[in-house]
């Protein structure tokens, strides 16, 4: 059975060329359309979607203001926003992740481009990323508790939420040592970061670099929002900082983010525009094969929700060379159990948490100062 997909944009035009995308594909259907944020909120609250396709710029009731209307009610749906505002405004984009859009896709600017193969290529496989990994709760624990001890040969259920890795690595990171957290995640990521990086502690034992998969523009938003919240330090990363203890650098959209070790022994971020690898720049793969290089002399690798592997290769590289600890976040948290499905099955998890509990496991890993 075809899974019910429900369109919302005031451009009738724009509404049938989705639609058309949509029902070109096997796996799903457009139901249901509507003008504006009012007519979707009836249709949500009376039916039973597998998505929303959200335009942001609308009469009567914006996307963003349906978006805030679905989280004060706890009306639950999948919602992915499809707007020409998540080009030219993201800080409005990001605000919509904040409210619980789950990602984005730029809306062409003209019907010659939406009607094109990139656009569709895209929307379909931003569904696919999202819908197909959703299971009911329970299935996707026990799901999750499989692929973890299918990577560490024994799992032992902490929770019915969580999972924990049998360790490679007991030992927290000693003290007095230099240490580094590195994170990643991709789609579902903006959110899930405002559950992490919010409840660290401000006297962190070590610094976070931290690549999410967003275009040039956003991350510098999604920066500046994540430190308003945030008792560290959060902001894009620039050329040549000096990476310091309980700050959080975000890998610039359109740039690979490295680590480099100086003479003195601090490290410097360096920004790559070197070509996209995958089709990603910032790739948690770079990053993470640079701090083989590095002087630090523990690193915890957290990878979050996202699609695809990216980050399984450079923490494998890395973990020939450095003594790394690695928590992944559990399927019944992620938006999309991509890249910490990735890690559990090439049998490089110590950890698996469910997505609230990760800051206490990393400050519990590096320690304050």
């Amino acid at each position: 059975m075809k899974k019910n997909i429900l369109v919302v944009d005031d451009s009738a035009l724009m509404r049938r060329t989705i639609c058309d995308i949509v029902n070109s594909s096997d796996e799903y259907e457009a139901t249901d359309t509507c003008r504006d944020g009012l007519e979707a909120y009836e249709k949500i609250k009376n039916g039973k979607y597998a998505a929303v396709l959200l335009d942001i710029n609308m009469p009567r009731m914006n996307g963003l203001e349906l978006l805030q209307k679905l989280q004060k009610e706890n009306i639950r749906v999948v919602v992915i926003v499809v707007s020409s505002l998540a080009k030219e405004d993201a800080d409005i984009t990001v605000k919509a992740m904040e409210y619980g859009a789950v990602d984005f896709l730029t809306k062409p600017e003209n019907i010659i481009e939406a009607k094109g193969t990139r656009f569709r290529i895209d929307m379909v496989n931003i569904l696919n990323a999202v819908l197909e990994t959703r299971k009911p709760r329970a299935t996707a624990v026990a799901s999750a508790a499989a692929a973890a001890r299918k990577a560490a040969s024994a799992v032992t259920a902490t929770t019915a939420a969580t999972a924990k890795a049998v360790p490679r690595k007991t030992a927290p990171a000693a003290s007095g040592s230099k240490k580094l957290v590195a994170l990643a995640c991709s789609t579902g990521g903006p959110k899930a970061l405002q559950s992490v990086i919010p409840y660290l502690d401000r006297n962190m034992d070590a610094p976070m670099v931290l690549v999410q998969h967003m275009p040039m523009g956003f991350t510098k938003s999604m920066a500046e929002r994540l430190n308003e919240l945030s008792r560290v330090e959060v902001k894009e990363a620039q050329e040549n900082d000096i990476l310091k203890k309980g700050c959080v650098y975000v890998a610039p959209g359109g740039y690979h983010l490295e680590v480099v070790a100086l003479k003195d022994g601090n490290h410097k971020i360096h920004l790559s525009d070197a070509p996209a690898i995958g089709g990603l720049r910032p790739c948690a793969n770079v990053m993470y094969k640079s701090l083989r290089r590095s002087t630090y002399d523990h690193i915890t690798c957290v990878v979050l929700t996202g699609m695809g592997a990216d980050g399984t290769e450079g923490i494998r590289e890395l973990n020939k060379a450095k003594s790394i600890y690695v928590i992944s976040q559990d399927e019944a948290s992620c938006v999309v159990y991509g890249m910490p499905k990735a890690i559990a099955e090439a049998g490089l998890t110590d950890e698996v948490a469910t997505l609230t509990d990760i800051p206490k496991r990393i400050i519990n890993h590096v320690g304050v100062k």
